[in-house]
């Protein structure tokens, strides 16, 4: 065995000790920043792709998009009303607040037809009744049917999970 001073010795191991400091510093940053796990798909993987159904073919939820917003007070109700959605089988669009001048008591759906196939089946899921109506102009550009939840809104009945279209509207690719 080698023979080494102490002051050699003393130097030699901080030495290794700062080698592995440093390494453990570049391992841990490189996690720490690194995107959680089953976030490496590509962000546009569940992006709706527009589709035109027509009258006579078959519509399930899983083709219509929903946009939820909350016009309330009650904190949250956006979310847990999608959530319901989503069990339902629809596809999630967005969820937020609704503009501060929105007055909904219950709910209504902003939407330019309500025979359109997507909000027929939209609106199979929520409380009676639940009225149509044009979005406001700033708002046309939402993802999907709007729906617009009040304080006064419930739960969501079970619903249909597809129907036959009457007539041709907007889905999400297959």
């Amino acid at each position: 065995m080698i023979d080494l001073s102490a002051g050699l010795r003393t130097a030699l191991t901080l030495g290794v000790l700062a080698v592995l400091l440093l390494v453990m510093l570049t391992w841990g940053w490189s996690n720490a920043t690194a995107p959680l796990p089953g976030s490496d798909e590509p962000e546009e993987a569940g992006a709706c792709e527009p589709w035109t159904v027509v009258e006579g073919e078959q519509l399930d939820a899983a083709q219509v998009e929903v946009t939820i917003l909350n016009a309330g007070t009650r904190e949250g109700l956006a979310g847990a009303v999608m959530d319901g959605f989503l069990e339902r089988g629809f596809r999630e669009g967005t969820s937020g607040n609704a503009p501060r001048d929105t007055e909904v008591a219950k709910v209504q759906v902003w939407a330019a037809d309500k025979r359109d196939p997507a909000v027929v089946l939209v609106r199979s899921v929520l409380p009676k009744p639940a009225p149509v109506r044009e979005a406001p102009v700033d708002l046309v550009d939402l993802p999907g049917v709007v729906v617009v939840v009040g304080n006064d809104f419930g739960d969501l009945r079970e619903g249909r999970s597809s129907l036959t279209a009457k007539q041709e509207g907007a889905a999400c690719a297959p």
